[in-house]
């Protein structure tokens, strides 16, 4: 069987339908699985253990009618038996439909479900990885949705514990906090730095022992310079990839992010976390867990979040602060790229 999913969105969109995609292989296993995502969402899947192929198309307005000719060529000349459909509108209808492949699913709610030959509900309420799944109903599958997994590269695992040790942190536990913008899921914004500033003061008077290290990316310059600035001890790292920031994420005791990519990878390798929410909802990105606290904006606007809210938040999230994992046993149950 072969199986071509469509994904717009960026990394977050695709964490999130990592559960479908391995509902699909644990129900067909010899299964080849590829995907069409955007150019910036393509990363994401470096750390997947079921996808074949990625095939990168602008779902943006920006695509000319020769670009979806060119995807239309594509989808055609692989021979797809089925297709899973997240886009709403009714070009992707038609596209699945001109393609030719003989299953073509998507929500009730789309505008294309006339092209689509099965459709399911969608409950815009819930879970989003769940949402997702139950697109497979029109495969036949009832299984359970399984949790959102990823599956880090040995060679990126390497990488994390030479890391570590640059850091000096190697075999201590630390927390990771990502402080920046470049990585926010659409519609945030960046949590104030004066607020961050009061965070790390916090943590650091409360946990003088744990060291707490900031994830930078690019476009993150200014905010984490002004922080180390005023924290010297603070450590910086900066991931070259997804692979590399997975494994420094599933070496963490904690993480500390807004709605963000570091944030879904601490919640797919079950890392403890605390997220902040403003615009987007945080009971449709963060399954239910201990684990797993979300700190929403009564406002919708992430700036007003109160830094002590974040604190009392760290409180209630105690038993990270005895948990300290080591890469070379993570890397046991780890799956190999």
């Amino acid at each position: 069987m072969r199986v071509v999913a469509l994904i717009p969105g960026g990394v977050g969109e695709q964490i999130l339908f990592f559960p479908t995609l391995d509902g699909l292989k644990q129900k067909y296993p010899d299964a080849e699985i590829d995907v069409v995502v955007e150019p910036r969402a393509k990363a994401a899947y470096r750390v997947s253990k079921s996808v074949n192929d990625v095939i990168t198309f602008d779902f943006k307005d920006r695509s000319s009618p020769a670009d979806w000719a060119n995807l239309l060529g594509v989808i055609r000349d692989r021979y797809y038996d089925a297709a899973l459909s997240l886009r709403q509108n009714w070009g992707t209808g038609l596209l699945l439909w001109l393609t030719g492949v003989p299953t073509r699913i998507g929500s009730e709610d789309s505008a294309g479900k006339y092209f689509l030959t099965h459709t399911v509900p969608f409950n815009a309420d819930q879970y989003t990885a769940q949402s997702n799944y139950d697109l497979l109903q029109g495969m036949g599958v009832k299984a359970a949705c399984p949790e959102v997994a990823i599956s880090v590269p040995k060679s990126d695992i390497d990488w994390a514990e030479a890391e570590q040790k640059r850091l000096g942190i190697r075999g201590s536990g630390y927390v990771l906090m990502y402080p920046g913008k470049s990585l926010l899921a659409e519609g945030e914004t960046s949590y104030p730095l004066a607020s961050w500033l009061t965070i790390v003061e916090d943590f650091q008077q409360k946990q003088p022992d744990m060291p707490l290290v900031i994830v930078k990316q690019t476009g993150d310059l200014d905010t984490v310079t002004t922080l180390t600035q005023a924290v010297p001890s603070l450590k910086v790292t900066k991931p070259a990839d997804m692979g590399k920031l997975a494994a420094l994420v599933a070496g963490a005791n904690l993480m500390i992010a807004p709605n963000s990519v570091p944030m879904h990878l601490a919640i797919a390798l079950q890392v403890y976390t605390l997220a902040l929410f403003g615009s987007s909802s945080s009971s449709q990105v963060l399954p239910k867990s201990d684990k797993f606290i979300a700190i929403q904006s009564p406002t919708r606007s992430i700036a007003d979040i109160q830094p002590a809210e974040i604190c009392k938040g760290l409180g209630r999230l105690r038993p990270w602060t005895s948990e300290t994992f080591v890469l070379s046993q993570f890397w046991q149950f780890s799956w190999v790229l």
